[in-house]
């Protein structure tokens, strides 16, 4: 992660135009940009695979993309890598989460992401990807459900961060 998302920054805008104004360039735009200076990372070298955290169906249906789609395809070019979508998926639909607390936030994921097939990840340090970790609750709920696959690593990455 290396864009800070505050209320009035420019990160900001890029992610909302990503994530609500169907410009999924933004998503190639930080896949590029994090993808070229991950590559030479030795780290990432270990990873087996990418994982993007899921939106559920219907809001997937009603956006007609996810908005990590085109920057983990991305990443997965720079870093030859492959992107593996629908492994994880999210069980049920929450409203949004950019008014909530960070307890609700948290009380909010339980349960809410399921692993499609354990026999994939069997083994695998995977990367997962987001678009804006704020309290860590999306990712650490991702995190949990994964971690029920036998011999698994976990890393993370996100286009922006908050406080």
């Amino acid at each position: 992660m290396h864009y800070y998302f505050s209320e009035k920054s420019i990160t900001k805008n890029l992610i909302h135009e990503l994530k609500y104004k169907n410009n999924e360039d933004i998503g190639l735009f930080f896949g590029n940009w994090l993808g070229e200076v991950l590559a030479n990372n030795k780290e990432f070298s270990k990873i087996d695979c990418i994982v993007p955290v899921p939106i559920h169906a219907k809001r997937k249906r009603k956006r007609g993309y996810n908005q990590v789609t085109k920057f983990g395809e991305t990443l997965s070019k720079h870093l030859n890598i492959p992107l593996v979508e629908g492994v994880l998926i999210r069980n049920l639909d929450t409203i949004t989460q950019t008014r909530k607390s960070r307890f609700e936030r948290f009380n909010n994921l339980e349960a809410k992401f399921e692993i499609t097939d354990n026999s994939i990840l069997k083994n695998k340090h995977i990367l997962i990807i987001d678009d804006v970790i704020t309290t860590g609750a999306t990712i650490e709920a991702c995190a949990k459900e994964l971690l029920k696959s036998t011999g698994i690593k976990i890393s993370i990455l996100a286009m922006a961060y908050t406080d």
